[in-house]
């Protein structure tokens, strides 16, 4: 084993492989930009070195400076992570004629499968199911087009060097797949420093499932079965599974021999994994091999005990797996849900800004959190907005699910947008539940994105009272400590949640803690901490187990909980008759202008003042964490002012063109 590592990356990968490392008493070096000095990944490696540059291409991306800065500290190995230059073939021959060990597969494997037409066409020599599609990246629009007819739409237009989502449209008439593959190739470029782009077809009601090889330098390889990646929004997964809810044992195995195939005839070593989409009659079909460590990893790890960055160093250093397949078997279930700095109700659009609070639920009872950030640190537009990954393990399915809730109701994060709402919001879908979801499984279900008051009807009878009891519990402690309020038994109020109004009698007479509810005609109890200073309610309503974040928000409290977030007030029922009587701001009208729907970068705009614009048509692109994002038109406007130039570095709602009146 090595006795000192450096990691090419940041955040939560470069966490996960400290964490392992430090276990098995190797030290660690951390590498870090500008951007990320006093980031947790460099103050938890035994080493830090300072690359310099805020963006990924002055510094992650440095390869000789990332090689220089091992070779000074005395690692003797490298470990890629995942993103930036874990799957650059290049970097790994760096790596070893420096004499150092890349902790990772072999070059010529990484060329084979990191070039998606190359990989295409080994699987099918290797006996692999392979999607019907081009042959050759593909550069002319109507080249894109003949071959969509071919094949027949929708198709998808994806960058032969793309990943994360990024390169990637799909296209159901010609119009689309001119324009698709001129976005595809340009994100690509700037994402990858390759434009060339396939075309292939696109399975309806595809699922995304991936089946996890490890293999050694000695000619052993196994499959550590199945994950399910299908709920994904702008081809970017953001929950996965293991195993699927959708495969039969038969289906299982078929897929694990045809990535242990491939695997082998690459001589593949390390961890990877093969992606297959698979329709709805469990017909699957290669769609590429990731030659690193992929960010699901966890799951895999939570059904088999197996730590992937641990084999990952022991391959790399010599050694022979020490297991086979036939002792490999799943044991329960587990779930994990990416945690985005994103804002849902834009679209899920990027979100920067100071982490205020961020507090991840403890790390017990099958629950694991892997995060790169922490509270006070500064979320950024240079890199991914993944901020974490909560990993739930239980029985069967359901148990993972429900554990899931659970631990998101406990994540409290303020300061950006982002997205454990939307994520509770899924688990608790009666369609995801089921297990009948597909890759448009979001795009189907919230078709105008996510609002955080969206179930709010559903919440409210459950809110309202907890809500109510803390209020109670709040004005006891001012009266006890001379505040306005006396002393009472019982509390009457009325609970403002959204439009709805619920009328409640609070009872903190019961001497436990808790309390007693009079609602709509019906004794609610409360079992519970009602401390007022806490942010966390952990207890019972009516002998419900349930977490609800209770904050004091100017007057009232902010309350999440099951995928909402509220604004509640609890007022005197005199306080509520005069509270109806106050006049609604009207929100502003922005329909004369374009706004920027995130903060980024401003790459192109296509009008001019004067030009006539009609809807759907595209008039500007906003680049933001390296995806490229085109606004278009919704309505028939002539432009009167460009407000923003190209190259500009945009604010969340800042106006690029103003329409004339």
């Amino acid at each position: 084993m090595f006795s000192k590592i450096l990691i090419a990356n940041r955040g939560e990968i470069a966490c996960r492989v400290i964490k392992t490392a430090r276990r098995l008493g190797v030290k660690t070096v951390a590498v870090y930009s500008d951007a990320d000095a006093g980031a947790p990944h460099v103050l938890q490696a035994d080493e830090a070195v300072a690359l310099g540059g805020m963006t990924a291409a002055e510094s992650y991306l440095k390869a000789d400076l990332i090689i220089q800065a091992a070779k000074d500290t005395g690692a003797e190995a490298i470990h890629p992570g995942f993103g930036f230059l874990s799957e650059n073939a290049g970097f790994a021959r760096q790596v070893a004629a420096a004499g150092l060990v890349f902790i990772g597969p072999p070059p010529a494997a990484i060329d084979a499968m990191g070039d998606k037409i190359e990989s295409k066409r080994l699987a099918k020599a290797a006996g692999v199911s392979t999607v019907p599609g081009s042959a050759e990246a593909i550069t002319d629009p109507e080249e894109a087009v003949r071959i969509a007819n071919e094949i027949g739409y929708p198709v998808m237009l994806k960058a032969s060097a793309g990943g994360g989502g990024k390169g990637m449209r799909i296209a159901f008439d010609d119009a689309e797949a001119r324009e698709g593959l001129i976005r595809a190739a340009s994100e690509a470029k700037s994402s990858f420093g390759d434009d060339r782009v396939f075309v292939e077809k696109f399975v309806v009601e595809p699922r995304h499932i991936e089946i996890q090889v490890l293999a050694d330098g000695h000619g052993n390889i196994v499959h550590l079965f199945e994950r399910e990646c299908s709920i994904q929004r702008r081809h970017q997964k953001v929950i996965e599974e293991a195993p699927s809810p959708f495969l039969d044992a038969e289906t299982r195995a078929s897929m694990g021999a045809q990535a242990v195939a491939l695997a082998a005839a690459v001589g593949y070593q390390s961890a990877g994994t093969v992606e297959f989409i698979v329709g709805p009659n469990r017909d699957f079909y290669f769609l590429e091999m990731n030659t690193r460590l992929q960010v699901e990893h966890p799951v895999t790890e939570m059904i088999t005990g197996l730590d992937l960055v641990e084999q990952m160093l022991r391959v790399a250093a010599g050694e022979k797996l020490a297991f086979g397949q036939d002792d490999l078997k799943i044991d329960g279930w587990a779930m994990e849900c990416r945690l985005y700095a994103e804002d849902p109700a834009r679209n899920f659009a990027p979100s920067i800004g100071r982490l205020t609070r961020y507090r991840p639920p403890e790390e017990v009872n099958g629950v694991r959190v892997d995060t790169g950030v922490a509270e006070g640190g500064e979320v950024s537009m240079y890199y991914d907005p993944m901020l974490a990954k909560l990993v739930t393990h239980g029985a069967d399915r359901a148990a993972a699910i429900d554990r899931m809730r659970q631990a998101l109701d406990r994540f409290q994060v303020a300061g950006i947008r982002h997205n454990l709402t939307f994520l509770a919001a899924v688990m608790g879908h009666a369609r995801f539940r089921s297990g009948k979801i597909s890759t448009a499984f979001i795009a189907e279900e919230f078709p105008d994105g996510f609002a955080d008051d969206a179930l709010a009807p559903a919440r409210i009878d459950t809110l309202a009272p907890i809500v109510a009891a803390r209020h109670a519990a709040l004005r006891e402690r001012e009266a006890a400590l001379g505040g306005p309020s006396a002393p009472t038994l019982a509390h009457a109020y009325a609970v403002l949640i959204g439009e709805e109004r619920r009328d409640v009698t609070v009872d903190l007479a019961s001497g436990d803690g808790g309390a007693t509810v009079a609602m709509d005609g019906r004794f609610v109890r409360i079992l519970g901490d009602l401390d007022p200073v806490s942010r966390m309610f952990d207890g019972e309503a009516d002998d419900i187990a349930l977490s609800v974040q209770i904050t004091r928000e100017g007057p009232g409290y902010r309350l999440i909980h099951g995928g909402v977030n509220l604004r509640a007030l609890v007022l005197s029922p005199r306080a509520a008759e005069l509270y109806a009587l106050m006049p609604e701001k009207p929100e502003p009208d922005t329909s004369k202008f374009l706004l920027s729907p995130m903060p980024g970068l401003l790459k192109t705009v296509l009008v001019k003042a004067g030009d006539q614009v009609e809807p759907g048509q595209a008039l500007a692109m906003v680049e933001a964490m390296k995806m490229e994002n085109v606004l278009r038109a919704e309505r028939s406007a002539i432009v009167a002012t460009v407000d923003a130039e190209p190259g500009a570095s945009l604010a969340a709602d800042q106006i690029i063109l103003t329409f004339a009146e």
